[in-house]
């Protein structure tokens, strides 16, 4: 959630570590701050943007060349200056910047407390900088390293960490444990960093350390170690992203270019997977597991956000084309009640990321009850991909907009293919149909971009519909979960209260808000349930609801009765999901930006989850 970078070389470390922290600004933050060793420990931080910290170190120059900089999404303590980091010890030798949670931080705060040490921040992090100074300076024969040792050997809870101290100037210190964490690996220079995206315009080779894993870093090398001070080799591995695509070229919104890209992501995720000779699919992640699967006697899939929304839609699919019993769960319930997974079950896990806290652990605990885990994510190296037994990357390139849009359209192309695997392993679909959905599949992109082609309309019924208070999605069987997706889009950016709901239900509660001024998007374009969503339609009518449809090109007996319309070219229903999802991603961009909401970087959310 948070974002770490740091820098140690011979050029000016605040430039790098400042403009690192910009190509961070999209994990979502509150305050922003950087510590540089330069002979002595100097210190920047305040509450509010980047901008702010830029501001403040060009007003005061910060000379050095090595240093931490972070990006803070508060979790203990409100968000103002004295609780952002770094962080410093009592002498005010030590400073670092920490991701994730302490969670035994009140009772080792009471003992440093009882030794001496005085607290200025409400944070959990501040615990950590202290607790190493007291080690240090107390114990018998310990050098700094040790002392970071046996500090973390205290510590319960989540960490990726920085480390300065005054009196090293050659050197940072860092460790993770369920907070990602990478070093950049230069020519007489180091980076470190929390994702790839700050240092990818300086070194595309990269050391990705995992749990229980420290580093001593200097600007000609680094050694990787365990927190029981055993000496790793780790892989040197070369980067796939590249600086212009974590560029906005021209868009004036992340978000916007991520919806615009999805003709290429998506196809970028079915390239080289669709056989479009033999109508088979080939996904090269699933090779040395595909026998378990096709077995499965059942499959969970975990997510959270809106890979939970692509997860229902790969219940759906899963059960329809291979027919396998598929049971959904929210990552961050999973490992809190009874878990029955063993050995012969299979769990799915999605994110985009790959680091998402809750889906990590829901992935641990299946693990170790033996179940087989699978992995669908976006970023390679990530530690899901990493974790899992076996797994499809979606190839949807960087998502640095907080609402997820293109990872979702990737998820869903990537569970489609493994509906249709395993259909045909399993003989539960016939060829014929199996060849209708992969020629189909092979056509989704040039569809969503001919709806992105006539998008103008979204654009200008949007500003019909910024005045509301409420918004209501309706969809049925493989459309619900679209519903729920661009509910929760509409929540995120434009902070409209919105519910997604099966459009039956709607007649057991939610029927009671409608009136007026209430707008119900309806998503009409599956033909088997398109009478019954007529009905449902003519329900909302009845009661002054103002209906936006979002339906299928040939489908007048919806379009007829909605006040405003959205039309999608027609393809077979299980694919729909992929073509009706993009007209609420642009309905919620264009209301948010009408209301004048900060689309990239919406209050109070983070990009990537990494605390439970």
């Amino acid at each position: 959630m948070c974002g770490i970078v740091g820098y140690i070389g011979d050029k000016k470390a605040s430039d790098i570590i400042i403009k690192g922290l910009e190509r961070l600004e999209y994990r979502g933050y509150d305050s922003a701050g950087i510590a540089l060793v330069n002979g002595v420990l100097e210190i920047k931080k305040g509450k509010g943007k980047v901008a702010n910290l830029k501001k403040m170190v060009r007003d005061h120059p910060m000379n050095g060349n090595v240093g931490v900089g972070h990006t803070r999404w508060a979790t203990h303590g409100a968000p103002n200056d004295i609780n952002s980091h770094p962080h410093v010890s009592k002498s005010g030798n030590i400073a670092l910047v920490h991701n994730g949670i302490i969670e035994n931080y009140v009772t080792l705060k009471k003992e440093l407390q009882s030794k001496g040490h005085t607290f200025y921040s409400d944070t959990d992090t501040e615990v950590v900088v202290q607790l190493i100074e007291e080690i240090y300076q107390n114990g018998k024969d310990i050098d700094f390293e040790q002392a970071v040792q046996l500090a973390l050997k205290q510590i319960v809870g989540t960490y990726g960490l920085a480390i300065l101290h005054e009196k090293e100037p050659d050197q940072i210190i860092v460790a993770r444990k369920g907070s990602p964490l990478l070093i950049g690996v230069g020519e007489g220079e180091m980076f470190i960093a929390s994702d790839a995206s700050p240092i990818v315009e300086h070194t595309q080779k990269v050391v990705y350390l995992d749990d229980g894993e420290m580093a001593i870093i200097n600007k000609d090398g680094y050694e990787v170690k365990t927190i029981d001070d055993v000496v790793l080799t780790k892989e040197v591995h070369e980067l796939s992203l590249s600086l212009e695509e974590i560029e906005k070229k021209g868009y004036p919104h992340f978000m916007l270019k991520e919806i615009f890209e999805q003709p290429e992501s998506i196809a970028d995720c079915l390239r080289g997977r669709l056989d479009l000779e033999n109508n088979t699919i080939q996904l090269g992640g699933l090779v040395d597991v595909i026998d378990q699967l096709t077995d499965a006697k059942r499959l969970i899939i975990a997510a959270c956000g809106t890979s939970w929304h692509s997860a229902l839609l790969g219940e759906y699919l899963i059960e329809h084309l291979a027919k396998i019993p598929v049971e959904v769960e929210y990552a961050s319930e999973f490992r809190y009640r009874e878990q029955l997974i063993g050995e012969g079950d299979v769990m799915l896990v999605i994110s985009q990321s790959g680091e998402t806290a809750d889906t990590l652990a829901a992935l641990r605990e299946a693990k170790e009850r033996g179940a087989l885990v699978l992995g669908i994510c976006n970023v390679v190296g990530s530690t899901i991909a990493r974790e899992t037994h076996a797994g499809v990357y979606t190839h949807a390139g960087p998502e640095i907009g907080v609402a997820s849009t293109k990872a979702f359209t990737a998820q869903v192309s990537v569970l489609i293919m493994i509906a249709i695997l395993l259909g045909q392993k399993r003989n539960a679909i016939s060829e014929d149909y199996a060849t209708k959905l992969i020629q189909e599949l092979n056509r989704i992109p040039q569809k969503v971009k001919q709806i992105l082609d006539n998008g103008d309309t979204l654009e200008d019924m949007a500003k019909l519909f910024t005045y509301a208070p409420n918004f209501l999605y309706l969809g049925r069987t493989y459309n619900f979960p679209v519903a729920l997706e661009g509910a929760l889009k509409l929540k995120e950016i434009s902070y409209i209260h919105a519910e997604g709901y099966p459009a039956a239900e709607m007649k057991h509660g939610p029927i009671a808000l409608i009136d007026e001024m209430m707008p119900v998007v309806v998503i009409a374009a599956t033909d088997h349930t398109n009478d019954k969503m007529i009905s449902n339609i003519e329900e909302v009518k009845a009661r002054d609801g103002r209906l936006i449809a979002i339906a299928g090109e040939n489908n007048e007996a919806v379009t007829d009765l909605a006040e405003f319309s959205s039309v999608i070219p027609e393809t077979l229903d299980c694919l729909t999901p992929l073509l009706t999802v993009i007209p609420l991603q642009l309905l919620s961009y264009y209301i948010a930006v009408n209301r004048g909401c900060d689309v990239d970087q919406p209050r109070n959310l983070a990009k990537s989850v990494t605390v439970e």
